[in-house]
């Protein structure tokens, strides 16, 4: 089963703070919930899991991350994921990301493209569901983003106001742990926004 996706989140910080942030792939996988990278095979490919709560059953992918290209010029990034849990499940995800001013002075877009495809057990969710808790998940990776970006900018604008010091390129922030990635919640987040939108078509 396939499902794709095109998002285009608002961040309150530079491009080049932001650009930090996306350009590290370590800090970049930190911001999707439930996932790590737990080791660098070369340049471009990485290895990593996610790990997934439904109620009180864990589910662990195991999974391989190829960089297929990180252009500083564009502020683009696209990169390849793919991964499978003991159960014969299976996923990947080719992502395609990139940065643009945003309106404001000091603002930036971050605007991604994504091809999923799902396999085993979780094909059997179908696309009513599997479209919005994908949305619901990127939703969670777009603020975690944000908080990253917005961690760099402020340690910037701390070096820059430091007397003496010259000025630094932008560095990425530390990967805050990984916390698991709660099915059930992003299932319950998609019924309430299901509710509100049929109560809010009968008023």
């Amino acid at each position: 089963m396939e499902v794709k996706l095109d998002k285009r989140w608002p961040l309150a910080v530079g491009v080049e703070q932001a650009w930090a942030v996306l350009s590290d792939i370590r800090a970049t996988a930190a911001c999707m919930p439930g996932a790590a990278i737990t080791d660098q095979v070369d340049d471009t490919h990485y290895k990593g899991t996610v790990r997934t709560r439904i109620g009180p059953a864990q589910m662990q992918f195991g999974g391989e991350i190829e960089v297929k290209a990180l252009d500083a010029a564009t502020h683009s990034m696209r990169m390849l994921g793919k991964g499978a849990d003991k159960s014969g499940s299976s996923a990947s995800m080719d992502l395609a990301a990139r940065l643009e001013p945003g309106e404001a002075p000091g603002s930036a877009v971050l605007a991604g493209t994504a091809t999923v495809v799902v396999s085993g057990k979780l094909a059997q969710f179908g696309n009513r569901l599997l479209v919005p808790v994908s949305d619901a998940m990127l939703a969670q990776f777009a603020d975690n983003f944000r908080a990253a970006a917005a961690a760099v900018a402020s340690a910037s604008a701390a070096a820059a106001d430091a007397p003496g010091a010259a000025p630094a390129p932008p560095a990425a922030p530390i990967a805050a742990p990984v916390r698991e990635l709660n099915a059930l919640a992003l299932m319950w987040q998609v019924f309430k926004a299901w509710l509100a939108r049929l109560f809010g078509r009968g008023g």
